[in-house]
């Protein structure tokens, strides 16, 4: 594995470019197999139409169909015909993130990514579709189901002047990862006395799914949030997907991308031309007066169809997808305390030591002199995420709890 990383670092464009013909390292049996795997993908547009793909059963796609609805929750003022007038091309979120890394690899040779089946599968949910035909197996490389290896072969990448993206299948399985992750690749720039920068990117689902079950549920940003020398953000829309996926390989920072596992097939029309999210702000999604609303993730859409309860309540709630987690862009959030006196923390992970307990002291200790009401967080249970679907949702914060909480709050 050194000969392959010594290859890439001294071979430039050259070397990575024309690297290994991946077609010829599979056999035919093998090559045939995957040219027939089919992949089916319910689409949630941006005004929570569901397209389904044709050919499967009318049960299935009555299934999906009251799923994916219940899952996403729609957008404010936003419509189909409207969104197809508007300039640029439409992209669900998951091939926003494979836009992005697409274009950086172009942009600069030293981009890589690694991890479980991201080659010639393509990704557990097809990120990296398509990359190893075009860039071959050095460059996009398929690991074994080793996460602490292939982690720590990410950080020694990055070390040596490549830009890694490591993909956890799942980011409950990076817990396997967590010494790399933590004693590496947050702190080497520190220990090294500034001789190593760690430019890497790690990323992969997470969130609370679909009956996935307790270990394939886990919201790892409470984790990750106490390791020095770590940038964490969320994303939530096609368009921050793909702005915080450049943004993060640019970086010279090692960043955490955490995308949630029911918002990949989430459809937005974004920019033809090229731009970057800010790894460090906060996105106003609403404006309002009563009541500051802090989210991220997949709750930025339980939020926005609270708001629309709320609104027809008479109040006038500002929401704010806060994305990015560590830091938190203060500026913004400590502008919209001042404004509206109220603050509702939503998040989907644990409520003991989440991002909505790091958020709630941060505010208590630059904004208390501000706030008219103590700060509300609604967060997920304490508990292993069940399997049934109905407990399952029982766990997770939904709209009507929000509705509540504003309710009580601005009395």
């Amino acid at each position: 594995m050194a000969t392959i990383f010594q290859g890439l670092r001294g071979g430039a464009a050259a070397a990575l470019t024309n690297s290994i013909d991946s077609k010829k390292l599979l056999s035919r049996s093998t090559r045939r197999s995957l040219s027939e795997r089919k992949v089916s993908f319910p689409v949630v547009r941006s005004d929570g139409s569901v397209n389904l793909n044709p050919g499967g059963s009318n049960a299935r796609a009555r299934r999906v169909d009251q799923l994916i609805t219940n899952a996403v929750a729609t957008k404010a003022d936003s419509s189909a015909a409207s969104s197809t007038s508007k300039p640029g091309h439409e992209l669900l979120l998951f091939e926003a993130l494979r836009e992005g890394l697409e274009e950086e690899m172009d942009r600069d040779p030293h981009v890589c990514v690694m991890g479980e089946d991201v080659g010639h599968y393509g990704g557990s949910y097809k990120v990296t579709r398509g990359l190893a035909d075009k860039y071959g197996d050095l460059r996009v490389l398929d690991t074994p189901i080793a996460e602490n290896s292939f982690t720590g072969m990410g950080i020694g990448a990055a070390m040596t002047g490549l830009r890694p993206i490591v993909e956890g299948m799942n980011m409950g399985f990076l817990l396997l990862a967590f010494n790399q992750i933590s004693n590496n690749c947050g702190m080497l720039h520190y220990t090294s006395g500034g001789q190593f920068t760690i430019p890497v990117v790690i990323r992969g689902p997470g969130g609370v799914g679909r009956q996935l079950g307790a270990e394939h549920s886990q919201r790892l940003e409470s984790y990750f949030q106490s390791i020095p020398g770590i940038q964490m953000v969320a994303c939530s829309t096609p368009y921050n997907a793909k702005g915080l996926m450049k943004a993060a390989i640019r970086s010279e920072n090692p960043v955490i991308l955490f995308e949630h596992v029911l918002l990949y097939n989430l459809k937005e029309r974004i920019p033809d031309e090229e731009y970057i999210c800010n790894l460090e702000e906060a996105e106003m999604v609403r404006p309002g007066e009563h009541v500051t609303i802090l989210t991220y993730s997949r709750m930025r859409y339980h939020v926005m169809q609270a708001a629309k309860t709320l609104v027809n309540k008479g109040y006038d709630p500002e929401v704010i997808d806060i994305r990015s987690l560590k830091p938190f862009d203060l500026h913004m959030i400590g502008n919209s305390v001042k404004k509206t006196h109220r603050v509702l923390i939503v998040e989907e992970c644990m409520r003991t030591g989440g991002i909505g307990a790091s958020l709630t002291a941060a505010i208590t200790e630059n904004f208390h002199d501000y706030l008219d009401a103590p700060i509300v967080c609604l967060s997920s249970q304490d508990v292993p995420t069940p399997y049934a679907g109905t407990l399952e949702e029982w766990t997770v914060v939904q709209p009507a709890q929000i509705v509540t909480a504003v309710e009580q709050l601005c009395q």
